[in-house]
């Protein structure tokens, strides 16, 4: 038996109007057309609902019994269309983020925070990933968006810049290079590094920078974090490279001393990708444009156009 919600509602109004006439004309249809509805609802139910008399309508005990139930039907149905619309507008959902270490640790967290203060109801699910697994997740449709740092691209898919950072370079205190005048990249290569783990934005820049100068990286150990990396360098098993803000931040920490890189390569922009951003869920589309430099951070910053780069 399927009962249909336009001929419970039609039932709740004739009750609620006392008539099928005024009930009609509450709910702009002819009264036969009600009246028709009710004999079919009385049919599906195989008994009486409504007893016609000269004074209105009045309901049958089973009319009682069904218009408690047709309310709450009614209401439920009303909030399914209601949160419903809360996904579709966005309001409510969930954004799958993939982002490199690099914007994990410098900018995602205040950025995240103000956007589900924004939208309450949307949940981040943010994992940490190398930039070639970001634009695999982003393709095999695992994430809805990625955040890496600026790299060739040809998987077709669409970015928008995030932050830019830039690269220095780390050393033990006392290290020779910390006392060398003008220092540049080049000097460092006569010493041993301490690198991030393999698929690294940050390796890969770097040994483009030595391939550049005809020079290889003498890689001693990999690690796979920037306070792994600070504390192998404290231990003086090398020198490692990381951005300037991350490098500040541990500094103290860990006694190690920083020397900014000059290089123009040492300055990198980080990116927001998608597969596409016009078939982006609401919920992601909301998250990319409280991304975007110059967003809006408050609620109605869905409004704002997104322009692909």
């Amino acid at each position: 038996m399927h009962l249909d919600p336009i001929s419970l509602k039609l039932f709740i109004s004739v009750l609620e109007q006392g008539t099928i006439a005024r009930a009609a004309e509450r709910e702009h249809i002819a009264a036969a057309a009600v009246s028709k509805r009710i004999s079919e609802l009385e049919a599906q139910l195989k008994t009486r609902l409504l007893v016609r008399t000269n004074k209105g309508i009045r309901p049958t005990p089973a009319g009682i019994a069904l218009s408690a139930m047709a309310r709450r039907v009614l209401r439920e149905l009303d909030e399914i269309s209601l949160r419903m619309k809360e996904y579709s507008d966005g309001a409510r959902g969930l954004v799958r983020v993939c982002a490199n270490i690099s914007a994990i640790t410098q900018f995602l967290p205040q950025d995240i925070k103000s956007f589900t203060n924004a939208y309450p109801n949307i949940h981040v699910d943010l994992e940490e990933q190398v930039t070639p697994a970001i634009i695999k997740s982003i393709t095999e449709n695992v994430a809805d968006i990625g955040i890496f740092s600026d790299t060739p691209l040809d998987q077709g898919i669409e970015t928008l810049p995030y932050r830019e950072d830039t690269l220095a370079l780390i050393v033990p205190a006392g290290h020779s290079l910390a006392a060398k005048a003008g220092f540049r990249f080049v000097d460092a290569l006569d010493y041993e590094f301490i690198g991030l783990h393999t698929g690294s934005a940050i390796n890969r820049i770097v040994s483009r920078a030595a391939d550049e100068l005809k020079r290889t990286i003498k890689l001693k150990v990999q690690v796979t974090g920037f306070d792994a990396l600070c504390f192998m360098v404290n231990s003086e098993l090398g020198i490692g490279v990381l951005p300037l803000a991350i490098a500040k931040r541990y500094s103290k920490m860990f006694g190690i001393r920083i020397l900014p890189i000059k290089e123009s390569w040492a300055r990198r922009k980080i990116l927001i990708g998608v597969r596409s951003f016009e078939s982006l869920p609401a919920a992601a589309r909301l998250f990319v444009e409280h991304l975007s430099p110059g967003g809006d951070k408050a609620p109605n910053a869905g409004k704002t156009p997104l322009n692909v780069q």
